[in-house]
């Protein structure tokens, strides 16, 4: 199941609070993507959040994976996520008309 997933902030958060946990963020980013989980990663670009897209069982899968996340565990973000299914619509173009 393809889930994506959006950064949000805790607004009390000051960015100072961030800078101890960046390192432990981003090597533990890199390990969940070696484990298949995390398949895309980006940054959104109108505000320093990230938006991933996850490979995983459930939904609830998703949601114990991030929680392992250093800012997660922190209390500085959490994530909103949402299930994602592939576009039927293409079938459309290949009905036989008979």
């Amino acid at each position: 199941m393809k889930i994506l997933a959006i950064e949000h902030e805790n607004p009390t958060a000051k960015a100072a609070d961030f800078a101890p946990h960046l390192d432990a963020e981003a090597r533990h980013a890199w390990t969940l993507t070696q484990q298949g989980i995390i398949r895309e990663m980006y940054f959104r670009a109108d505000r320093p959040e990230a938006v991933l897209v996850l490979e995983c069982e459930s939904l609830q899968a998703a949601k114990e994976a991030l929680a392992t996340m250093p800012l997660v565990q922190a209390g500085l973000v959490t994530f909103e996520c949402i299930p994602l299914r592939a576009y039927p619509g293409f079938a459309r173009l290949f009905k036989s008309e008979d």
